[in-house]
């Protein structure tokens, strides 16, 4: 039962946050909303499209929730792997997300402190000037492919086996 519906919910969340799916949920306003003067905009003609959206919102919260959640875990678990994985990090925030609220504010307080160390804020500069160093490094080297893609002759003859 949990696999239907997490397979279910998963499709039907990825095909409701699709342009169509807007486009006709906007296309069935207007329609409702045009067709007021011919319902001379009586109690009914609203009770239509509120209690549609009603149950639309109600069935969507609990598919956005299932998704979410799976979502949430899922990248929790990718953090835990890179800590796990990570020469110097501190194995004991694996699993932060299951603390307590006062033990998190805490573990926050602890982290404003140390960003505010002179020694820390020498290290993150260090460390921010060598993620740009990459960043141009990658980036010149982007270029530099295509660059050398676009000026190289190309064969024109096809590939065999």
């Amino acid at each position: 039962m949990k696999d239907s519906f997490r397979t279910i919910a998963n499709h039907i969340s990825a095909w409701t946050g699709t342009a169509t799916v807007f486009l006709g949920a906007v296309l069935i306003i207007l329609i409702w909303g045009t067709t007021g003067p011919l319902f001379d905009f009586s109690d009914t003609w609203q009770l239509v499209i509120n209690t549609g959206t009603t149950i639309i919102t109600f069935l969507m919260v609990f598919l956005i929730q299932n998704t979410q959640n799976r979502d949430g875990k899922a990248i929790q678990l990718k953090l835990d792997e890179l800590i796990r994985a990570t020469k110097g990090a501190r194995n004991q925030y694996v699993g932060l997300e299951d603390l307590s609220d006062i033990d998190l504010a805490e573990l926050d307080k602890e982290f404003k402190l140390l960003t505010q160390n002179p020694g820390t804020l020498h290290a993150m500069k260090k460390l921010h000037e060598k993620i740009a160093a990459e960043h141009e490094r990658r980036h010149s080297s982007v270029l530099g492919l295509l660059h050398h893609n676009t000026t190289a002759p190309v064969d024109s003859k096809p590939i065999t086996k």
